[in-house]
């Protein structure tokens, strides 16, 4: 744990990794398109165990999915729940083919770069019509690979140090392959990691919750051993969180010694770059004993923000929107394109309220504060906002037209200043690294990545879009001043009507 406490690795990675204008442009870096990523992990060594394509529909109303308060019918994890739930969150859900041949296939969460990197193990204990193992998710061809025998959520359990997880009936587990993500975006790639792991942790929470299965995220683990679980090679993949599906049973029985496991993996390419910096980060925000994880639970959270005396209120938010989890799922994809046209206060409203609901999880969120700039919703000023949770209403951070700042602070890309509404996802940096040691930097960008992935949900929900943007830091968090004094830049999403919508 002793890496861990030291946060200065990871305020030195966040500095080191900021996007400025003149980074940006002295950066001599391209993308070699010759040794691109394969988009799939595929394991040549092992059989396949295909998954009913017939998956549910989920007719479920998206909002009422994403509202964890609500009360949904439990259910039984079964083969055919299991793979609704692996497609509604990792499944493919629309080819594009380019001119010359190219094609790419779109995943059910969005994913920066359309790069894929998160990887999906199943630690299956009680799940109907499937035998009790460790299996790896390939979305590719829709199968299961068996990597173990034998029901392994004990060992995991106690690596967790999370007893429920060796009753629930199965544990999910995501890691990354990190030069997927870096072929592009290099070492400030790692980054990536915990926004993509929360986007499609955003769907997989929400399809659970419409199928009545409950879930619960844990974020603290010994990392190494995990890793050692699922045979991967450190040095091109990791672990990043754990998830607890299905109605609590009876706790699985000791499982043996767990043996190292080394299967045959296709390439990903003919030749990949290292990028140290990123695997030092990810080295020393790792938690190294069960007794560390429990401690390290045990951290207080930085203290809350204050309120101001005055808001600008919200509508109610909207308890459902017309369409179900499966069908909004099916078409969503990130807008590449905005109108000017404007947004509802009512669609802002509900957006931002089932976004930012708490999930189950081993540590308390709200590490992330939600500002936004507002260049077109009906009854809500242009103008710069801050996003109070509790009391579901907005700050007014600074009035005006801000069209031209926006699409600067979004590098520079038009679709942050034509979006009618842009989210900045920002944190107290330094605050959640002294109560967390460097792996509050995972929490940070993890919740950005959640709410980010719920925000798509609640706008596709809605019959709008939204799209996923890199950025300036510093200059976000300086264009929000004096409200955002201590705080630094994490995560950007935009919204607005798509001018070719998909649906």
């Amino acid at each position: 744990m002793a890496a861990n406490r030291d946060p200065r690795v990871a305020r030195r990675f966040h500095d080191e990794t900021t996007h400025t204008p003149v980074s940006i442009r002295t950066s001599g870096h391209t993308l070699a398109w010759d040794i691109k990523p394969f988009p799939f992990k595929v394991y040549t060594d092992l059989p396949t165990i295909p998954l009913p394509r017939d998956v549910d529909p989920v007719g479920v109303d998206t909002l009422r999915a994403l509202d964890t308060g609500a009360s949904i019918e439990p259910a039984k994890l079964t083969l055919e729940r299991l793979a609704t739930l692996l497609y509604l969150s990792a499944g493919v859900t629309k080819k594009k083919t380019y001119p010359g041949g190219g094609e790419v296939l779109f995943r059910a969460a969005p994913s920066t770069g359309a790069l894929y990197q998160t990887e999906v193990y199943v630690a299956a204990g009680d799940v109907q019509d499937l035998a009790p193992g460790l299996y790896h998710f390939c979305p590719g061809d829709f199968t299961l690979r068996r990597l173990r025998e034998g029901d392994v959520r004990a060992p995991l359990a106690e690596l967790a140090a999370d007893p429920g997880l060796a009753q629930c009936a199965a544990t999910i587990v995501l890691s990354a392959i990190f030069w997927r993500n870096t072929w592009k975006y290099q070492a400030r790639g790692w980054r990536h990691l915990y926004w993509d792991s929360g986007t499609m942790l955003a769907n997989l929470t929400t399809a659970a919750h419409a199928l009545g299965l409950p879930a619960r995220l844990v974020t603290g683990f010994v990392d190494a051993d995990i890793n050692r679980l699922l045979g991967v090679a450190v040095e091109h993949e990791a672990a990043l969180e754990l998830v607890g599906i299905g109605p609590a049973g009876n706790a699985a029985p000791p499982c043996a010694t767990i043996n190292e496991i080394r299967h045959d993996v296709l390439p990903l390419s003919s030749d990949e770059v290292d990028y140290p910096a990123l695997r030092e980060m990810q080295h020393a925000s790792a938690l190294i004993t069960p007794a560390g994880v429990v401690a390290w639970r045990k951290s207080a959270s930085p203290a809350p923000h204050r309120p101001p005396d005055t808001f600008v209120p919200l509508p109610v938010a909207r308890a459902e929107a017309g369409r179900g989890l499966g069908e909004t799922v099916q078409h969503r994809g990130s807008s590449r394109r905005f109108t000017h046209d404007p947004l509802t206060s009512a669609e802002l409203a509900t957006m931002l309220r089932w976004s930012t609901r708490p999930l189950a999880a081993d540590v308390p969120s709200g590490l992330v504060d939600a500002f936004m700039i507002v260049n077109a919703v009906d009854g809500v000023p242009s103008g710069a906002y801050r996003y109070w949770r509790q009391e579901h209403a907005l700050e007014l951070v600074r009035a005006g037209e801000f069209r031209r700042e926006s699409a600067y602070l979004c590098l520079e890309q038009p679709l942050g200043g034509d979006a009618a509404a842009v989210l900045y996802f920002l944190t107290p940096l330094d605050a959640v690294l002294s109560a967390y040691g460097n792996r509050g930097y995972r929490l940070a960008n993890l919740e950005a990545g959640l709410i980010g992935g719920r925000a798509y949900l609640a706008a596709y929900a809605q019959r709008f879009g939204a799209s996923g943007l890199t950025f300036y830091d510093r200059e976000v968090a300086r264009f929000f001043s004096p409200a955002s004094a201590g705080l630094d830049a994490i995560f950007v999403t935009a919204l607005g009507r798509a001018a070719r919508p998909s649906w």
